[in-house]
């Protein structure tokens, strides 16, 4: 079978090569096939002995022209089935040919593409050998295709960048490349392909010229080299500024405050005032450049740590009080009792915001008061303070501006209340950092509200606890004789305590209300008048179990009526009013006693053997005086190695130094290095040299100008126990050293200058 169809594929091969002979060949057949038939047809008819019989040829020829007309039938029917394939294939084929064209077309097109691209592709075998170049290659490398294609022609490498695989095995890598254009950066993607089946795969690298990025991601790589540097200059300048300022401001402060201790005329006592405070006002400004200049260099840093509320809060309305009973306005807090007792986050850092925030409330407030309210946030762990004032308030069109740098609300606000408008720039970034908002409404002449919203989880050592036991006023009667913000809030706690509160304003209808109904408690604000407020607390005997005043620091020691079984200092603590009224009524409140006279109120019992190490001799004789003042032995030491030596001479004669003040920047031997030394050196011994006051090590306080992170860090490292920053804060340098001799441990807190009030 398969012999047969052999040769008909071979006749089939010989007619479509020779059509002309095979067609001789076909006729040749057939008409010798009817001449022979027709022949000896003939010559058998005539053939004397041939039996003719015409019936039976007539008979046969009917029979063969039967087979005849069966043979053409059956010729035709396969012509015409012929004929239908033929069309069919002639529709295919022409489908094919449309076919072909098409993947002709796109072939063009993808060449032109592939030649016309900016990008470089080139094909090589496995010996390395170039088999096809596209024209951006041929470009590149100067030299025809031709000349390239089945050579191992490769650029020269100046600089080979990184490489990557993919994880279908690509190969990513950057090369810088010499051209005859000139140096340039050449991102490769290189991979084996394989083009043809039954043939060895080739490396096809695709490579895009990136120049101009690469030099353009250089040139930002340098700039941003550049501007890390010129941050950490900044930052060196800063510290250096920072000491050189705040060293002479230590003086002028501290030695104008030296100065109004002295016996001075009252004209001296006001240029004395007047110095002082030109003093400390160069360093607010001071302090909002520096902080200013920290946010700007990324060096704001915060830490996360527990602390209480409510006492944050009613510190920051006590430490601004006297400045707002300065201008008659009031100042209060109040705190939701739904807040956790401790949370978690930077105090130091809302404590600046929210100081700056109610000293601007006080700056633009003439008449009125400033609240400070705490309150939940909408979120979960967030917490909304609010800073709400009667002052001038700010239009709508200066709302969104007064938060950028160096931006006040107008200039007639400018010119009147002064101020650089750094302060709620800074404010705001803080709050930003610390992953929350700040927000203000406000209408001219009707006050502000502003809204500051932090996170501020609670702390798991404080869950569950309260800062203080809540009074039970369920059914007892308030009356509450005040006016103004404070008088609101404590009405707003009453009634949270359940307490049935009347606030009244005027003294005559408090009067008149009086023997209504037995009051379990009246208070009575003494800012009403002294004698309207004894009078009604003398009216009040017969109708209150508890007749309280409220009071300002400057009426603390005025003579009080005996009426009163108690007094309130305002700004009121939550927690003094809470237990003022869980008093038993009949006992007299032993604070209406004569105050014994005392001495100041931070001078230790018995004074300290204080070591200062100070090279500025304004501030070493500011140190000594004020150490002297305030009740210690001081030894001066003006630079590092004199103090080490003096430490140690007082160490060996077993009079050790109970406190080492110790400047940071000093001549010969700085105070970093002096503490490590003297660490050192306790360390050597066992510990046996150091102050009888100080345990094992002789307590070391750092006297530095610099705010900065990396200096406290620096100082805490070196074996310090705690820093204090110029210009020194008197009460707190008495603070420190009195609990130092009362308590045998040093325990120094955060003496950070917060944002002096800023500038809407």
């Amino acid at each position: 079978m398969g012999r047969t169809f052999r040769i008909k594929v071979r006749m089939r091969r010989f007619k479509r090569q020779h059509p002309r002979i095979a067609f001789a060949i076909r006729s040749f057949m057939i008409f010798s096939a009817t001449f022979g038939g027709a022949y000896g047809f003939v010559s058998g008819s005539r053939s004397e002995n041939s039996a003719y019989d015409p019936h039976a040829f007539a008979i046969g020829a009917s029979f063969l022209f039967a087979l005849a007309c069966l043979g053409l039938a059956t010729l035709s029917m396969r012509l015409r089935f012929v004929g239908k394939r033929l069309r069919m294939l002639a529709a295919h084929n022409e489908a094919l040919i449309d076919r072909n064209w098409e993947l002709k077309e796109a072939e063009e097109r993808a060449r032109s593409l592939f030649e016309q691209q900016g990008d470089l592709i080139v094909l090589r075998d496995t010996d390395g050998r170039i088999t096809f170049a596209n024209e951006a290659y041929c470009a590149l490398a100067g030299q025809a295709r031709g000349a390239l294609v089945g050579t191992r022609f490769d650029f020269d490498v100046l600089e080979q960048g990184d490489s990557a695989r993919e994880s279908n095995g690509t190969r990513i890598h950057d090369q810088k490349i010499a051209t005859p254009l000139g140096a340039r950066w050449i991102a490769w993607r290189e991979g084996y392909v394989r083009l043809d089946a039954g043939q060895p795969a080739e490396l096809q690298s695709v490579g895009r010229d990136v120049t101009d990025r690469t030099e353009t991601e250089r040139a930002l790589s340098d700039a941003r080299d550049q501007a890390d540097a010129a941050n950490r200059a900044k930052s060196r300048f800063l510290a250096m500024a920072s000491h050189e300022i705040r060293t002479p401001l230590n003086g002028i402060i501290g030695m104008g405050g030296l100065l109004l201790d002295t016996n001075l005329t009252p004209e001296q006592a006001t240029y004395a005032r007047a110095v002082k405070t030109s003093g400390e006002a160069l360093m607010a400004l001071i302090e909002e450049l520096l902080d200013y200049s920290k946010i700007e260099a990324g060096k704001l840093d915060l830490d996360q740590r527990p602390f209480a509320l409510s006492t944050l809060v009613e510190e920051i309305t006590e430490l601004l009080a006297p400045r707002a009973q300065a201008k008659t306005l009031e100042i209060a807090a109040y705190v939701d009792e739904r807040l956790p007792l401790e949370v978690v986050g930077d105090a130091a850092r809302l404590r600046q915001v929210l100081l700056n925030l109610a000293g601007n409330a006080i700056k633009f407030t003439a008449g009125g008061g400033v609240a400070l309210i705490v309150e939940p946030g909408i979120w979960p762990n967030e917490i909304s303070f609010l800073v709400r004032d009667t002052g001038i308030g700010v239009a709508a069109e200066a709302q969104q501006r007064i938060f950028r740098e160096f931006e006040q609300a107008d200039q007639r606000v400018a010119r009147t209340y002064g101020g650089t408008g750094l302060g709620l720039a800074i404010s705001e970034r803080i709050v930003k950092r610390m992953g929350g908002r700040i927000t203000l409404t406000s209408e001219p002449g009707r006050g502000s509200t502003f809204e500051v919203a932090v996170p501020l989880p609670p702390s798991q050592a404080g869950a569950g606890q309260t800062a203080f036991p809540s009074p039970d006023l369920t059914g007892k009667s308030m009356l509450l004789v005040a006016d103004g913000i404070e008088a609101s809030l404590i009405a707003r706690r009453l009634a949270r305590w359940g307490g049935q509160t009347c606030l009244v304003a005027d003294a005559a209808v408090a009067e008149a209300l009086l023997p209504e109904r037995s009051w379990h408690a009246v208070l009575i604000d003494r800012a009403i008048g002294p004698a309207i407020a004894d009078h009604l607390g003398e009216s009040a005997r017969a109708h209150a179990l508890q007749r309280l005043v409220l009071l300002t620091s400057s009426s603390r020691h005025e003579k009080l009526s005996p009426a009163f079984t108690g007094f309130l200092m305002k700004p009121l603590r939550a927690a003094s009013l809470a237990a003022r009224l869980a008093l038993t009524p009949e006992v007299a409140s032993p604070e209406l006693a004569p105050e014994p006279p005392a001495a100041s109120a931070g001078t230790a019992p018995k004074g300290l053997s204080i070591l200062v190490a100070e090279d500025n001799e304004i501030n070493a004789l500011l140190m000594r005086s004020l150490l002297t003042k305030l009740g210690h032995r001081v030894v001066i030491a003006v630079h590092g190695e004199a103090a080490l030596e003096s430490w140690l001479a007082a160490s060996s004669a077993g009079t050790p130094y109970d406190l080492v003040l110790m400047d940071i920047q000093m001549p010969q031997l700085d105070g970093i290095e002096a503490t490590k030394r003297i660490r050192a050196q306790e360390a050597a011994l066992g510990g046996h040299l150091g102050g009888h006051l100080g345990g094992q090590h002789t307590p070391i306080l750092a006297l530095t100008a610099n705010t900065l992170v990396e200096d406290r860090h620096a100082c805490f490292e070196a074996g310090m126990n705690g820093f204090l920053i110029k210009p020194l804060d008197r009460e707190k340098l008495d603070e420190a050293l009195a609990g130092l001799a009362a308590s045998r441990h040093l325990a120094v807190p955060d003496h950070g200058n917060p944002i002096p009030a800023g500038n809407r």
